[in-house]
C-alpha cells in the first residue's frame, strides 16, 4: 500500500546522517542497523514464552492489571476493526479502477472455495482417523475459558461506529462506486483515511501487541483451561495442526505457481503474520502484518491491499477446518450419530457463515454456535465443549487463515492482470520497523 511506502522515509534518517561510517565501510555500518533492530516476530515469541512461564507464578492481582489492560486493548480493536476495513479496502478498490467489481467476486470465490476444501478436507481426515483414535473415551462439560477467565479491574465500552459487514459493505460500495467517476475530492479523502488508519495501527496496534498477546497468555496459563482443553484433545490438538500445515503447504504451492515464486520462501515469509496471528488470535488484528508480508512476497500493492483486508473477514480456511474436526470429535466423544451427508452440508454452510464472523477471538466459533445446533443437534454441553476446546487453541486456526490470506492475494493478482486498469506492478517493499 502507498502509505506504508510514505511511512517508510520516516525511519530512514537514522543511517543518512553517518558519512563517517559509510567511509568505514558500508558493509560495517548495515549489519550493525539490523543486529540492533528487535522486530516483532522476536517480540511476540517472547511474549507468548513468558505469558505462559510467568502465569504459572505470578499473583492473581498483578495478571489482573494485564487483563484489565487487555480488555480495554480489545475494545479499542474493536472499534477500529470496521474503520480499517473501510479505511484499506475502500480505496485500494478504488485505486485498481475498472473491473474492480469482477476481481472483488473473483477474491470472494477463491476465499470460499479455499474455505470449503478445507473444512472437507478436514471432514475426511475426521472420518477416517478420529473413530479409531477417540475409541472407548468421553469428556465431561468444560467452561467456557472466557467466563472462567481473570476478572479485569474495571472494563470500558467502546461501540464500533457500525458492525464488521457493514464496513465491508460500505467499503465495496464507495470503492466501487470510485471506480465509476474521475478522480476527486472524495477518493483523496479515503486515501487520507487510509493514512491516518495505518498510521493508527503502525503508532499504537503493533507496539502494544507483545503486551496484549502477554496478557492473554498470562490468563490462560493462570485459569488452567488451556490445559485441559489441551489434555483432553491432545491427539485431536496434533491433527488439527498437522492438517493446517498441510493447507499452507498446498496453498503456498498454486500460490507459487500463480506468481512464479518459491513457495516455500513465501511460506516462510509470511512468518511475522503467522506469529502475530498465534498471539492475537485475530485476523483483523494481524491485517498490518499481513499486508506487509504479503507485499514482500512480490504481490502487487493494489491487489495486496484489496485483498488482505477482505480475506481477513471472509477466508477462514483454518477456522472452519478446526470447527470441523472438533465438531466431529465432540459428535463421537458425547455418543451422538455421526452423518457424513449431514457433515457435508455443515461444512458448505460454514463456509458461508464464517465469511459474516468477525476477525476477532473467538469470532468464528461464536459465528457457527448457530449452525452446531440446527444442523448437527448440539446441545448447550456440546456447544461449551466446542467452545472451550476452539477458543484455548484458537490461534492455530486463526494463523492458518491469516498466512492463507497471503495466498489467496497471490493467486488472485496472477488473474488481475489484464482484468483491471490500476498499477498492479510488483515493487520491493521493505518490511516496516515492526515487522
Amino acid at each position: 500500500m502507498s502509505d506504508h511506502e510514505s511511512a517508510a522515509p520516516s525511519s530512514a534518517p537514522s543511517p543518512t546522517p553517518a558519512p563517517a561510517a559509510a567511509a568505514s565501510g558500508p558493509a560495517a555500518g548495515a549489519p550493525a542497523r539490523r543486529r540492533s533492530r528487535f522486530g516483532l516476530l522476536p517480540r511476540i515469541g517472547l511474549a507468548i514464552v513468558l505469558g505462559i512461564g510467568l502465569g504459572l507464578v505470578m499473583p492473581e492481582a498483578l495478571a489482573r492489571v494485564f487483563t484489565t489492560f487487555n480488555a480495554v486493548f480489545s475494545q479499542f480493536l474493536g472499534f477500529l476493526i470496521p474503520l480499517i476495513i473501510v479505511g484499506l479496502v475502500a480505496p485500494a478498490i478504488a485505486e485498481l479502477g475498472r473491473g474492480a467489481g469482477r476481481l472483488l467476486a473473483l477474491t470472494a470465490g477463491v476465499a470460499y472455495v479455499s474455505t470449503i476444501l478445507c473444512g472437507l478436507f478436514a471432514l475426511g481426515v475426521s472420518w477416517l482417523v478420529l473413530p479409531r483414535l477417540l475409541a472407548g473415551r468421553s469428556v465431561g462439560a468444560l467452561e467456557n475459558p472466557e467466563d472462567s477467565a481473570i476478572a479485569p479491574y474495571f472494563e470500558i465500552e467502546i461501540p464500533p461506529v457500525f458492525g464488521v459487514m457493514t464496513a465491508l459493505v460500505l467499503a465495496f460500495c464507495l470503492g466501487v462506486g470510485m471506480t465509476l467517476v474521475q478522480r476527486g475530492a472524495l477518493q483523496e479523502s479515503f486515501e487520507q483515511l487510509r493514512t491516518i488508519v495505518v498510521r493508527t495501527i503502525e503508532a499504537i496496534i503493533i507496539p502494544l501487541l507483545p503486551i496484549y498477546i502477554f496478557g492473554m497468555f498470562v490468563s490462560l496459563a493462570m485459569n488452567g483451561q488451556i490445559w485441559t482443553v489441551i489434555g483432553t484433545f491432545a491427539a485431536v490438538v496434533l491433527i488439527v495442526f498437522a492438517m493446517t500445515v498441510i493447507v499452507l503447504i498446498a496453498q503456498y504451492c498454486v500460490a507459487g505457481w500463480a506468481i512464479r515464486r518459491n513457495p516455500l520462501k513465501m511460506l516462510w515469509g509470511m512468518a511475522p503474520a503467522y506469529m502475530t496471528a498465534l498471539g492475537t488470535s485475530s485476523s483483523a488484528a494481524t491485517i498490518p502484518v499481513t499486508l506487509e508480508c504479503t507485499r514482500r512476497n512480490g504481490v502487487p500493492d493494489a491487489v495486496a491491499s484489496f485483498a488482505v483486508p477482505l480475506c481477513a473477514t471472509i477466508h477462514l480456511a483454518g477456522s472452519t477446518l478446526k470447527i470441523t474436526t472438533f465438531a466431529y470429535a465432540v459428535m463421537l466423544i458425547s455418543g451422538m450419530e455421526v452423518s457424513i451427508l449431514a457433515m457435508i452440508g455443515f461444512v458448505f454452510m460454514l463456509g458461508i457463515v464464517m465469511i459474516a464472523a468477525p476477525g476477532v477471538p473467538g469470532g468464528a466459533i461464536m459465528a457457527a454456535v448457530g449452525v452446531l445446533s440446527s444442523m448437527l443437534g448440539f446441545g448447550e454441553a456440546a456447544v461449551g465443549i466446542m467452545i472451550a476446546s476452539y477458543i484455548a487453541i484458537d490461534s492455530f486456526g486463526t494463523a492458518t487463515n491469516v498466512t492463507g490470506d497471503g495466498a489467496i492475494a497471490a493467486i488472485v493478482s496472477r488473474f488481475a492482470r489484464g482484468h483491471v486498469s490500476g498499477d498492479l506492478t510488483a515493487r520491493h517493499v521493505e518490511s516496516i520497523d515492526a515487522v
